[in-house]
């Protein structure tokens, strides 16, 4: 079938520790667990040693760390044996530009705007630094350039021909043009040992009079670029040549590299040196320069990882060949896009890909009956393209997009994709966890603790300014410059100063309510609309700069400007302004927000998640059902994750750290205990204890919710996670710059919060007396985990597993979570799962596993189950109608229910919530807990018998309040969560 939707997913994470060898042998487990398709991280060739695949430096080849092609097609075939699909993770946002891997930046920095690739990359040719004029600042030097230079960390090599210039990893070509500065450097000896008409010698000066006569790397012939690029490979073959027949020549080179790179202590000795780099087109720095004077675009404020113009069809054509070919080999079935926000038009860019994939799908479709096939392929894509603008849910091919969404938010419907990773839904489905009438409560315990007053507004505000002012100053003051110079056309808005239209352009973005807006030539929505006006109205209210200035910024933003009668180009001045603003709102929102307030709003950190809002206390169960609806009408085939690599917290974590809301009370009083029990492990730097109340409050969340199992078949030993939580809160406080920071950090008080987790750990009075609330915690959160594990499965959309989430997971954000998965002990356990089903029955089986949940065979066995059900009955999950189920009775508000209708049959998932008020601690939610409470079944739809598929056991409709229901005591006589097929 040309257009092939998953019915599930698990994201695997590549790597040299896991390739594609590993994922072949793993295709028989994920198959038995019911996994429909593997989920890739990228996995495109990156920087040596990457761990997560996204610093790719060459878009056209696999990575040789993760395996061969032939090991690829082996990968392939495994999965297609079982009939399962794959879907990768591609980056066409940005490249790494690290060391020596990346050939078209390195070959920008060798011909700067000559270079075939000068293109591809954003870079602003003409800074406002002078000194920057046709050059590209390469912030990547430990010291000051001078210290750096004279300490001899940069040193000249010539290999092969060529003359470059060696910095730790980074191999930095030199511009040939420049090649005479080393090579006329004691000419005179040369002549003098190879005799001036001598062949060699008359080849040297042959090789030097050409390379004087290149074409400059800011060229814009372009007969002289091509001369220009032909003839430096010739001249570098030449000199290699010369290099390795005449010694005299060698030597030479040889002597002049070695007076080149100086001699230590003699200051005069680098004049050399810095005069070769001076006449290059990079410009060498200290990191810390790119927070004012970087002059290409990066990812968020990543310096190694530099942004490509995917807009260009060039560029688009290069960095889309092997996705392509991997589609007409058959051997993809799916594309998860990174960061489509970074992209300058997102709508466009989708539309190429799935222009791209189908005609990568017509290729495909050979051998007998390839001819119907690729009808049947053009029929659907012309059907599809005659439904634009609902071509979201018409896509050719199975695309969806890494897009966060903010509260009340929705994806662009002309999008022609399947809908987004599902970070919405799993804001969503953990918020039915989190008690929101206890928000009060948690409001002032955590205020009087921490003694911080600031609300999460402020923060929201105050974070994104200061990732502005810092790290992304370079990106606001190119902003600002275009700005002025469109200010600057126009006599109404010449007076506008650089600083305060500077200044309105900070204002706006950190008011700014969504990661982005999508304005294009095409024109403006009602919803981006709101959204320009919404930040604007309130950076107005501020009445810090005059209101004249906002009214020009948002008639940019808004396509309202210029005049009537204004040049041609100068609205084209106004759109590329406004396009690039658009870029830079969502790596503000990003790193001022998930990667700053998230680490310094501490109320309830399990809300402190990628496209959450901690302010919002929980959901209300009726608002989830809405979303659930809402996708199945619009976006039936989005992820649904709980769990995934940029996770603050495993879904796991999150589901204790939510029972925190429920037992708000007692949790106010065992911090205080805690706090003066281990006020005399804190350590005062600089004036200041660590860590402070703020990042202590931090701590015992954080602890409540990784503690290991005692019984886990994966716990940790005491050095080991105590190693783990001191890395964490050292990146907590960095991420939360406050006392430390990843520009500066305070290793001194980074020492002291290490020494505090570890002196905590280490107190037997602080493990015992935090051990009494952590169990209890930890008990409930397991039935938490399991009942969003269920609604995950269950839920209109894809259901996506993050690797090794199957059991019990304690990880915490990144490189915590990408750490190696025992799968070798997923395997074992599944097989001895499916035998002990087929001796005993679910039933027993589930008996057995509720007498030992810590061990995490729970879940594994939920998770196959459900898993199973739903490949096996996928018309029933795919087009079913979704009706919201309500329970009646005293525990009526611990219910969330489903209901899926069909002409294939009916499935109900029934899970509970906030259980903290129905059991005791130590004890499960089953059997008659529950009492007289009862799911009401839909009026026409209810049938006599149901069976739960988790455990077999039929189920009877009684009758409450004269309507058909299900007693809730014996939905949940054996599990916590039920699934239920009707039996006709």
């Amino acid at each position: 079938m040309p257009h092939r939707v998953p019915v599930s997913a698990y994201r695997l994470q590549f790597n040299r520790d896991f390739k594609f060898t590993d994922a072949a042998a793993l295709a028989g487990y994920l198959d038995a667990l019911g996994v429909t398709d593997i989920y890739a991280s990228p996995y495109f060739k990156a920087q040596p040693g990457s761990r997560h695949g996204y610093d790719i430096t060459d878009h056209q080849s696999l990575n040789p760390e993760v395996g061969s092609d032939e090991d690829f097609q082996k990968m392939s075939a495994a999965l297609q044996e079982r009939g399962m699909g794959q879907i990768i993770d591609i980056v066409p946002n940005h490249m790494s530009i690290a060391g020596a891997g990346n050939a078209w930046w390195a070959d920008v920095l060798e011909n700067g705007q000559a270079s075939p690739f000068a293109s591809f990359f954003d870079i602003d040719w003409r800074p406002l630094k002078e000194e920057l004029l046709d050059k590209v600042t390469l912030p990547i030097l430990g010291g000051q350039y001078g210290d750096v230079l004279e300490g001899q960390e940069l040193t000249l090599q010539f290999k092969d021909g060529e003359f470059r210039v060696c910095y730790y990893q980074h191999r930095l070509p030199v511009d040939p043009s420049t090649y005479p500065q080393v090579l006329e450097y004691r000419l005179d000896s040369l002549r003098d040992s190879m005799g001036a008409e001598s062949t060699g010698y008359q080849e040297v000066l042959s090789i030097i009079t050409s390379l004087k006569n290149f074409a400059t790397p800011n060229v814009g012939d372009p007969a002289l670029i091509s001369e220009r690029l032909r003839e430096k490979e010739i001249a570098k073959k030449r000199l290699q040549r010369l290099y390795g027949d005449e010694p005299a020549f060698r030597d030479f080179i040889d002597h002049n590299v070695r007076a080149f790179n100086g001699e230590p202590g003699v200051h005069e000795s680098f004049d050399l040196l810095d005069g070769l780099l001076g006449s290059q087109v990079y410009r060498l720095s200290f990191w810390r320069v790119a927070t004012e004077e970087i002059n290409y675009r990066r990812f968020f404020d990543i310096n190694d990882l530099g942004a490509i113009r995917v807009e260009d069809e060039r560029v688009f054509k290069e960095t889309h060949r092997l996705v392509f070919d991997l589609i007409r080999r058959g051997m993809v079935q799916g594309i998860r896009v990174d960061h489509p926000d970074g992209l300058k038009n997102p709508r466009e860019y989708f539309k190429r890909l799935q222009e791209g994939c189908f005609v990568a799908m017509c290729q495909a479709a050979t051998g007998d009956g390839a001819e119907a096939a690729q009808e049947e392929i053009r029929r659907m894509y012309r059907e599809r393209k005659a439904q634009e603008p609902r071509s979201a849910l018409n896509a050719p091919f199975y695309v969806i997009g890494e897009k966060i969404l903010m509260d009340g938010e929705g994806l662009p419907e002309d999008w022609p994709i399947a809908g987004t990773t599902g970070y919405d839904f799993m804001n969503s489905v953990n918020g039915l966890f989190v008690d929101a009438g206890k928000a009060a409560v948690l409001d002032r315990t955590y205020a009087r603790f921490t003694r911080l007053r600031s609300s999460y507004h402020e923060l929201f505000y105050r974070r994104k300014k200061l990732i502005m002012q810092t790290t992304m100053s370079s990106e606001i003051n190119v902003l600002g410059r275009s700005l002025n110079r469109i200010s600057e056309q126009d006599r109404h808005y010449r007076d506008f100063t650089l600083n305060n239209l500077t200044d309105a352009i900070v204002e706006v973005i950190a008011f700014f309510p969504v990661y982005r807006t999508y304005i294009s030539e095409e024109g403006v929505s009602e919803d981006d609309g709101r959204y320009v006006r919404d930040a604007v109205r309130r950076a107005r209210g501020l009445r810090r700069i005059p209101a004249p200035i906002f009214d020009f910024l948002q008639d940019v933003l808004l396509l309202r400007y210029p005049r009537e009668g204004a040049a041609e180009g100068h609205r084209a001045q106004c759109m590329d302004f406004t396009m690039k603003f658009q870029q830079l709102t969502g790596p503000a929102m990003a790193k001022g927000v998930e990667d700053t307030v998230f680490y310094t709003y501490n109320r309830l950190i399990s809300l402190n998640e990628v496209g959450g809002n901690p302010e919002r206390f929980g959901t209300p169960v009726s608002a989830f059902h809405v979303q659930n609806i809402e996708r199945q009408t619009h976006w039936p085939h989005a992820l649904l994750c709980t769990s995934t690599h940029d996770s603050k917290r495993s879904e796991d974590v999150r589901a204790r750290i939510n029972v925190i809301s429920e037992l708000a009370p007692e949790w106010k009083e065992c911090i205080i205990r805690w706090a003066r029990m281990n006020k005399k492990f804190k350590r005062a730097t600089g004036g200041s204890p660590a860590p402070d109340r703020n990042e202590e409050y931090l701590l015992y969340q954080t602890l409540l919710g990784t503690w290991p199992f005692d019984s886990s078949a994966e716990g940790h030993g005491t050095e080991d996670y105590a190693e783990r939580i001191s890395s964490y809160v050292v990146k907590a406080a960095r991420e939360a710059k406050l006392n430390s920071n990843w520009l500066n950090p305070d290793t001194g008080y980074e020492e002291a919060l290490k020494g505090f987790v570890g002196s905590v750990l280490s107190s037997e009075k602080f493990v015992d007396d935090f051990r009494g609330f952590q169990r209890k915690v930890a008990h409930y959160g397991i039935f938490n985990s399991l009942s969003q594990t269920l609604l995950k499965i269950a839920a209109p959309g894809v259901p996506d597993l993050y690797q090794g989430t199957e059991l019990w997971n304690l990880r915490l954000v990144d490189p915590d979570n990408r750490m190696p998965v025992d799968f070798k002990l997923r395997s074992r356990l599944l097989a001895q799962l499916q035998a002990d089903e087929a001796g005993d029955g679910r039933a027993a089986l589930a008996r057995e596993l509720m007498g030992s949940p810590e061990d995490g065979r729970l879940k594994l066995f939920l998770t196959y189950a459900a898993l199973n059900f739903r490949r096996e009955h996928g018309e029933l999950f795919s087009a079913g109608e979704y009706v919201a189920l309500r329970a009646t009775g005293d525990c009526d508000r611990n219910i969330v229910a489903f209901g899926l209708f069909s002409k294939a049959g009916q499935v109900l998932a029934v899970a509970p919530r906030l259980l903290v008020g129905v059991v005791p601690p130590g004890t499960a939610p089953l059997g008659d807990v529950w009492g007289e409470t009862a799911l009401c079944l839909p009026e026409g739809k209810a049938v006599g018998n149901y069976v739960n598929v988790l455990t077999g056991e039929k189920l009877v409709c009684a009758e409450c309040d004269g309507a058909p229901a299900l007693m809730m005591r014996d939905v949940f006589s054996t599990l916590p969560v039920a699934l239920i097929k009707d039996v006709p």
